[in-house]
């Protein structure tokens, strides 16, 4: 992974981030925000996976239904937000569209990625805070403004 500020003005920062073949998407998102202070931004990516893994929120049993997908995708659409949890850490929330070799697709909450052979992301951050508060009636941990 690098990654390289590319704009910073008036309390707003945008990097681009560029990884690797081989990396893993989410487990390098989080190091780049620890290793940035990055507390609120958004993020868009594109590029593409040797294989991924998305969830579906199952609003009834308030749980993931997660699948996995060991085959080469083209990275579609990768984009979401980067808040603070309850400790003070800043926790990637996205969601992807992964494009198959039969030009289909699927697409849902993103738990992880293994890059091949590039992912190009922008991260966008905001000078205000977000902040994620876990919502018992919903059972996820949503912003709060």
């Amino acid at each position: 992974m690098h990654s390289r500020l590319i704009h910073e003005a008036q309390g707003q920062r945008s990097f681009a981030v560029i990884l690797e073949e081989g990396d893993e998407a989410m487990a390098a998102l989080r190091q780049f925000s620890r290793a940035h202070g990055i507390s609120a931004a958004q993020v868009t990516a594109i590029g593409a996976f040797s294989s991924a893994k998305l969830a579906f929120w199952n609003v009834e049993t308030k749980s993931y239904l997660e699948r996995a997908f060991d085959e080469q995708t083209e990275v579609i659409s990768l984009l979401g937000d980067i808040a603070v949890d309850q400790d003070e850490q800043p926790v990637p929330h996205l969601h992807a569209v992964l494009g198959r070799r039969d030009f289909s697709t699927v697409g849902g909450h993103f738990l992880a990625g293994m890059v091949r052979p590039t992912l190009e992301v922008i991260v966008t951050e905001s000078p205000a805070h977000l902040r994620k508060v876990m919502d018992p009636e919903v059972g996820l941990a949503l912003i709060k403004l």
